[in-house]
């Protein structure tokens, strides 16, 4: 799968505090709430957009994450707080397979620094739409007062790689750290899901005390995106609750402060590649992400 590692993931039961929690944001008009009796699972083969120029910015120079600009925030019911969103894959990783393929430390043991993404059948590639939507996003929090950084805008030829993902939001002192991906799964496989971080303790990797507010964080966003894009949660990964928990993704393991990943759809799927290709609809899973994270600040 398209996620910062490419190790299958583990299938876990999530616990009933998410499930209700999740429930509980649902509205009642959305039809499919609770997730397709299809469970079957499957994997997307990774793919890519078309060649961009080449940047001759070195990948390791710098890991300072991107604002949109230096203009003075707007006050607001966010301001003082920091966000970190993290466009996943870059668009320029397909030029650069070694580099991408080296292995990185991620506390547990090692995986590679990045992975290419998938895409749609007609070539819209997962690594744009992230760019996209995180793009969309980071306007949208910033406009409630937010600090908002990127750990890329497609200006570096290749990665980040995982474990400078991590670090970024860690040095960031980030509030909330959203990792924007989507799926690449069998046809049939449909609907979103949060991934949140497991219990994990080895090496560099200690998420002991993120664990709890990530939980918050994700459920908070599974609700609010069901809500704002109609979306229901994935029928073949999570139960039906829309969340996931994995021990296997370094962007996770690495992170001190409260971190997800959200998989807005499965590009695979001709029915979820009609919403993810629509500006309007990127714009609404946008819109559902700023409002889970401002409900998971606001505490």
């Amino acid at each position: 799968m398209p996620y910062d590692d490419s190790v299958p993931p583990t299938r876990r039961a999530r616990p009933l505090l998410l499930a209700a929690a999740l429930a509980a944001l649902c509205l009642t008009t959305i039809t499919g709430c609770g997730g397709s009796p299809d469970t079957a699972e499957g994997k997307g083969a990774d793919a890519s957009a078309s060649p961009s120029a080449s940047a001759s910015t070195s990948p390791s120079a710098s890991a300072t994450p991107k604002a949109s600009s230096t203009a003075p925030l707007p006050q607001g019911p966010l301001t003082g707080r920091t966000v970190v969103i993290d466009p996943g894959h870059n668009p320029r990783n397909r030029e650069h397979t070694k580099e991408i393929n080296e292995q990185v430390d991620i506390g547990t043991g090692r995986k590679e620094c990045d992975t290419t993404g998938t895409s749609t059948d007609a070539g819209y590639a997962e690594a744009r739409f992230t760019l996209d939507v995180s793009h969309r996003l980071r306007e949208l929090l910033q406009a409630q007062g937010a600090r908002v950084l990127l750990t890329h805008d497609e200006d570096r030829p290749f990665g980040p790689c995982i474990d400078e993902r991590a670090r970024i939001g860690n040095e960031a002192k980030a509030d909330a750290v959203v990792s924007v991906h989507a799926d690449g799964s069998a046809v049939g496989n449909r609907g979103f899901h949060v991934i949140l971080p497991a219990a994990v303790k080895g090496g560099g990797a200690d998420t002991s005390k993120i664990v709890k507010s990530s939980a918050d964080l994700g459920a908070r966003i599974a609700g609010h995106f069901v809500r704002t894009t109609g979306s229901a949660p994935s029928n073949y990964i999570g139960g039906g609750t829309g969340l996931d928990t994995r021990d296997d993704l370094g962007g996770l393991n690495l992170s001190t402060v409260p971190k997800v990943f959200v998989e807005c759809g499965n590009m695979r799927d001709p029915k979820d590649a009609a919403l993810l290709t629509d500006a309007s609809w990127r714009q609404k899973a946008a819109q559902g992400m700023a409002d889970g994270i401002a409900a998971h600040l606001k505490g």
